[in-house]
C-alpha cells in the first residue's frame, strides 16, 4: 500500500484536485473585492469623499485601465450616480459579493465532501480487498474485531480529511493571505502587527499540538485493543461462564478503560490549553488594532474608512488561520492513522489479485492428480506439522487419511485445499502449483469441509448455496427509478475505484450443481441433504415456520386437503383424540385461555400473548360481562398455587420447563405482586397489576396443569367474549389478528399449526413426536414434502450459525461441499459431533451420492476412526508429520504397522 497519504490522495484524485484548486483561485477575486468595498462605502457616499456638492455625481461600474504603449482604454463609462444612489448601488454590490462568496463556499465544500467520501469508500474497499487476499496464516495473528474496527472507525477521519487535503490549505491560505495583503495595502504598520501575530500562531501552535497527536495515537491504539478484547469476550462467553472468569474479565476491562480515561483526560487538558492560547492570540490583535489604528487615525495617518476596512478584514483572518492550523494538525493526525492502518494491512505473501479475478466461465475439470511434493508445513511456533511428504491423489480415487494425534493428516488436508501454505515444497493440481491457480479453478473444482465450519448470518438456503456464488450469472433488468439508481451506482463505483458487480443479480451457478435453473434446484438439493441426514431437521424447521404465501402457493391452496388427510390419517391410526381441532363457537380444551379468546393468530405485537391483557380494546371486551374479574381471580389462584408449589425449587429445576405461564425468573416478581395485592378489592387494583395477573390466566390449559379452575361457565363466557371481540374490532386492529378459518390458510401461524388446525392433547407424552411423524407422512402422500422442506431452507441460522446445533452445522458444511460437484472433495474430520455409527452411516451415503449421475470425483477423507477406512480404495497413514504407510485397507490391516494398531483401538 502507498505509505504517503498525500501521494495516495493525489494519485487517485489529481484531476478533481486541479479543478477545485482553479475554483478556489477564482473565488479569491470576489473575496478580495468584499474587503475593499466597505472602505469605498464609508469614504465615498457616507463621508462624502468625491461629492463636493449636493448635485455631485460619480461614475459607477466604470471599466477602464491603462495599457502600455496604448494608453488609457475605457470599455464602459459607467453610470453617473448621486451620493445617495451610489450608497444604494455599493450596498447591493456588497450583498451580491456576499452571495457570490457564499455560493463559492457551498460549491467547494460540497465538491470536496463528495471527493472525500469517494476516497473513503475506495480505502475501505481496498482494505477489505486485502483482507480477502490475506494468506491463511495471517488470520491466526489478527483479531476479527480489530480488523473490523480499523475498516469501520479508524479510517473514518481520513474521509473527512481527504477532501481537504489540497483544497483546504489553498482556500484557507488564500483567504488569510488575501486579508493580510489587503491590511498591508491599507497601512504598513497595521499589516506588520497582523503578520507578527500570524507568524506566532503558525510557529507555536503546531509545536504544541505534537503532543496532542501522540496522545491521539495512543487513544486510537488502546481503543482498538479494547475492541479486540470485547470481541474475544463475546466469542469466548461459553468458556467464561464455564470457568467462572467473568470477574477476571471485568477487572481486565476496567483496567483498560482506566488507561483510556487517563489518555483522554490528558488529551483534553492539553487540547484546551492550546485552544486557550490560540484564542488569546486571536483576541490580542483586535486590541492592538484599536490601540495603534486609533492612534494613527487620530494623527491623520489612517482615515476612518481604512481603519474600518482593516478591522473588518481582520475579522476574516483568525478564522481561516485557525482552520489552517487545525488542518495541519488533522494532516499529521490522519497521516499517523493512515500509517498504522498501512502497517496492519501490509502483509508479506499477499494473494495476488489475479488469483481472485472474477470469472463467469466454468473451468474445465481437473483431469490430472492432486499432488504434494516434498511438502513441509509449520505451525505458528515453528513446529513441523507435516515434514517432506510426497504423494498424489488421482481423479476418481477415494482416499482415507488416518492419523495419530500428532500425525499431521489434518494439516495435509488443509494444504490440499489451499487453507494452509507450505513452508517448503508445494501442492500441485494437474502439474500446476496450487497457489498459482486462480480461485475460479480451485474454488470450483476442489471442495472442502471440516468439523469447524463457519455459517454466515442468513438463511439455511444462503449458506447451503454459498459455494455456488462465484460470479453474477445474468444481468438484472431495471426500469424507471430503479434503472436510474443502478446507473448512478455504477458511475459512483467507477469514481471510487470499486467494482460495479450487482449484488441483486443471480450469482448461483446452477449448472455446476447439476441444475438448469432455480426451478429444479430443489431437486438437486434434496438428495444431498438426504445424504448427510439433514432433511428431517430442515423439514421440522419448515413445519415450525410461517411461510411466505406468495412463494409457496401450493401449500396455501391445498390446506383444506391437508387438514382432511390429516384427520383421516389420525382416524386410521386410532389417534383421533390426539389432536383437538379448532371449531368456531366451541372451546378448545387443549388450547390456552388466550388462544380461545382470540381464536386466531396475532400478526403484530398489539395482540400478542404478552401484550393482550394490557390492550385497551381487549380489556373493554373482557369487562363487558365481568370476565376480566373472573380471569383476574383465576390468575391470582394460578399464581398463588405456583408460588406455593415451586417457590422453594432452584431456578434450574426441570419442573419450570413445564410451566408456560411463569418462568423461574418471574417467580419472585409474582411472589411480591401477590403480597402487594393481598386483601385488595378488584376495583382498587391498578390497571397494570390487573393486566399482569390476568395474563397468567391466558396461558392456562386445564388438561395440562389440572388446577381445576376452568368451569363450563367460564368457557361459555370466553366464547361469548370472542364473538364480541370480532364484532366490535376497530379498524386499527383488524390487521393485527388473523382469525382461524377451517377453509383458509392462516399466514401468521406455522405450517404444522395450519395442518393440524388444532392443539395436540397433553394426555400422551410422545404426542408431539407422533404427530410430526404423521404430518410428514401426509406431506409425502400429497407430494408436498419438498415444498415444506423448501420452507425450512428459509430458516435463519443466526450469527455464525449459532441457532443450529454443532452436528447440524457440520452436516450443512458437508452438504455445501458436495453440492459443488467438485473434482476433488476433501473432508477433514467433518462430523466429529456425531457418534461413530452416525458418521459411518453418513459416510456411506456421501460416497454413494457423489458417485450419482456417473460422476467420479476424488474423495479425500480424514477419518476420526480408522475402522471406516475399509470403505476407501486407498489408505494413507500419518504419524509425527510423516507419511508412514500407503496402501489398501486389506494390505495395511494384514501388516503389523501403525494402521493395524489404530484400527484395533
Amino acid at each position: 500500500m502507498e505509505r504517503s497519504l498525500a501521494r495516495y490522495i493525489w494519485t487517485h484524485t489529481w484531476r478533481q484536485q486541479v479543478w477545485i484548486l482553479i475554483i478556489v483561485a477564482v473565488s479569491m477575486i470576489p473575496y478580495f473585492m468584499s474587503f475593499d468595498l466597505p472602505k469605498q462605502i464609508v469614504n465615498g457616499p457616507i463621508q462624502g469623499e468625491g461629492f463636493d456638492s449636493p448635485d455631485s455625481v460619480q461614475p459607477f461600474l466604470n471599466i477602464a485601465f491603462d495599457v502600455p504603449l496604448v494608453g488609457h482604454v475605457e470599455l464602459f463609462s459607467g453610470f453617473q450616480l448621486s451620493r445617495e444612489h451610489t450608497l444604494y448601488a455599493l450596498s447591493f454590490v456588497f450583498l451580491f459579493l456576499v452571495v457570490i462568496n457564499g455560493l463559492f463556499k457551498f460549491y467547494i465544500n460540497t465538491y470536496k465532501g463528495r471527493l472525500g467520501e469517494r476516497m473513503l469508500r475506495r480505502i475501505r474497499f481496498e482494505l477489505v480487498d486485502r483482507v480477502l487476499r490475506f494468506p491463511p496464516f495471517q488470520f491466526k495473528r489478527v483479531k476479527s474485531a480489530e480488523v473490523a474496527t480499523m475498516v469501520k472507525d479508524e479510517v473514518e477521519p481520513l474521509g473527512g480529511f481527504i477532501g481537504d487535503a489540497f483544497v483546504q490549505p489553498a482556500l484557507l491560505g488564500g483567504q488569510a493571505l488575501t486579508a493580510l495583503v489587503f491590511i498591508l495595502l491599507q497601512n504598513f504598520w497595521l499589516g506588520m502587527i497582523a503578520a507578527v501575530i500570524v507568524a506566532i500562531q503558525i510557529i507555536i501552535i503546531p509545536q504544541m499540538r505534537k503532543r496532542l497527536i501522540r496522545l491521539g495515537r495512543e487513544r486510537q491504539l488502546t481503543a482498538r485493543q479494547l475492541s479486540g478484547r470485547v470481541g474475544e469476550i463475546v466469542d469466548g462467553i461459553g468458556a467464561i461462564h464455564i470457568h467462572d472468569t467473568s470477574n477476571y474479565e471485568r477487572a481486565d476491562i476496567a483496567a483498560r478503560l482506566g488507561h483510556i480515561f487517563k489518555i483522554r483526560y490528558d488529551l483534553y487538558q492539553w487540547k484546551f490549553l492550546v485552544k486557550f492560547l490560540n484564542n488569546f492570540l486571536a483576541q490580542v490583535t483586535p486590541f492592538l488594532f484599536y490601540l495603534v489604528g486609533g492612534y494613527l487615525a487620530l494623527r491623520g495617518r489612517v482615515d476612518v474608512g481604512q481603519l474600518v476596512a482593516v478591522i473588518a478584514a481582520y475579522k476574516d483572518l483568525p478564522g481561516p488561520l485557525k482552520d489552517l492550523i487545525d488542518w495541519d494538525q488533522a494532516r499529521q493526525d490522519v497521516q499517523v492513522k493512515y500509517n498504522q492502518v498501512v502497517e496492519q494491512f501490509s502483509i508479506d505473501r499477499l494473494v495476488p489479485s489475479r488469483v481472485q479475478e472474477l470469472s463467469s466461465k466454468t473451468p474445465g475439470p481437473l483431469s490430472g492428480p492432486l499432488a504434494a511434493s516434498n511438502l513441509s508445513i509449520l505451525d505458528d511456533s515453528g513446529a513441523a506439522l507435516v515434514e517432506r511428504v510426497s504423494l498424489q491423489v488421482r481423479p476418481g480415487e477415494t482416499v482415507a487419511i488416518v492419523s495419530t494425534s500428532t500425525g499431521g493428516g489434518d494439516a495435509l488436508a488443509e494444504a490440499l485445499a489451499r487453507l494452509s501454505w507450505p513452508e517448503s515444497g508445494k501442492v500441485t493440481a494437474c502439474g500446476d502449483d496450487l497457489l498459482d491457480l486462480p480461485e475460479a479453478v480451485t474454488g470450483r473444482r476442489i471442495s472442502y469441509a471440516s468439523s469447524d465450519p463457519y455459517l454466515f448470518f442468513g438463511t439455511l438456503r444462503d449458506n447451503l448455496l454459498y459455494g455456488l456464488k462465484h460470479a453474477p450469472m445474468g444481468e438484472v433488468k431495471y426500469d424507471g427509478a430503479d434503472a436510474a439508481r443502478r446507473k448512478w451506482q455504477v458511475a459512483e463505483a467507477a469514481m471510487s475505484g470499486n467494482p460495479d458487480f450487482d449484488p441483486n443479480a443471480d450469482w448461483i451457478d446452477y449448472a455446476s450443481a447439476g441444475a438448469t435453473g432455480p426451478d429444479d434446484l430443489i431437486h438437486v438439493v434434496l438428495p444431498v441433504l438426504a445424504a448427510v441426514d439433514l432433511s428431517r431437521d430442515i423439514l421440522e424447521l419448515g413445519l415450525r415456520s410461517s411461510i411466505d404465501i406468495q412463494r409457496h402457493p401450493r401449500v396455501v391452496e391445498r390446506i383444506v386437503e391437508l387438514r382432511t388427510a390429516m384427520r383421516e390419517r389420525l382416524d386410521r391410526e386410532g389417534l383421533s383424540g390426539l389432536v383437538v381441532p379448532f371449531e368456531p363457537g366451541a372451546y378448545n380444551l387443549e388450547a390456552t385461555v388466550g388462544e380461545n379468546l382470540l381464536f386466531g393468530a396475532a400478526t403484530g405485537k398489539e395482540l400478542s400473548q404478552k401484550e393482550l391483557a394490557a390492550n385497551p380494546y381487549f380489556a373493554s371486551v373482557l369487562a363487558a360481562d365481568g370476565l376480566d374479574r373472573v380471569l383476574y381471580e383465576m390468575g391470582l389462584d394460578i399464581a398463588a398455587q405456583t408460588v406455593e408449589l415451586f417457590g422453594d425449587l432452584p431456578p434450574d429445576h426441570p419442573f419450570f420447563q413445564q410451566l408456560g405461564f411463569m418462568t423461574a425468573e418471574e417467580l419472585p416478581l409474582y411472589q411480591a405482586l401477590l403480597q402487594k395485592l393481598n386483601g385488595k378489592a378488584f376495583e382498587d387494583v391498578s390497571a397494570e397489576d390487573r393486566a399482569r395477573i390476568i395474563a397468567v390466566s391466558f396461558e392456562y390449559i386445564e388438561p395440562r396443569y389440572r388446577f381445576g379452575l376452568l368451569t363450563e361457565e367460564i368457557m361459555k363466557s370466553v366464547i361469548a367474549a370472542r364473538q364480541r371481540f370480532y364484532e366490535g374490532l376497530p379498524e386499527n386492529l383488524k390487521d393485527a389478528i388473523e382469525p382461524y378459518d377451517p377453509t383458509r390458510y392462516t399466514a401468521a401461524a406455522t405450517v404444522i399449526d395450519n395442518v393440524l388446525f388444532g392443539r395436540i392433547g397433553h394426555n400422551q407424552a410422545d404426542g408431539p413426536e407422533r404427530i410430526r411423524t404423521l404430518v410428514i407422512g401426509v406431506l409425502e402422500d400429497l407430494h408436498l414434502y419438498d415444498e415444506v422442506l423448501d420452507v425450512g431452507l428459509d430458516y435463519n441460522v443466526g450469527v455464525g450459525g449459532r441457532r443450529m446445533s454443532t452436528a447440524q452445522r457440520q452436516k450443512l458444511d458437508v452438504a455445501r461441499a458436495i453440492l459443488k460437484r467438485a473434482d476433488f472433495l476433501i473432508l477433514n474430520r467433518p462430523l466429529l459431533a456425531l457418534d461413530q455409527r452416525q458418521q459411518e452411516h453418513i459416510l456411506r451415503k456421501v460416497l454413494k451420492e457423489v458417485r450419482r449421475d456417473n460422476r467420479e470425483p476424488a474423495v479425500i477423507w480424514v477419518l476420526s476412526n480408522a475402522a471406516m477406512a475399509q470403505l476407501f480404495d486407498r489408505v494413507l497413514v500419518f504419524d509425527s508429520g510423516a507419511l508412514v504407510e500407503d496402501g489398501t485397507h486389506e494390505t495395511l490391516h494384514a501388516g503389523n504397522g501403525i494402521f493395524k494398531t489404530l484400527v484395533s483401538q
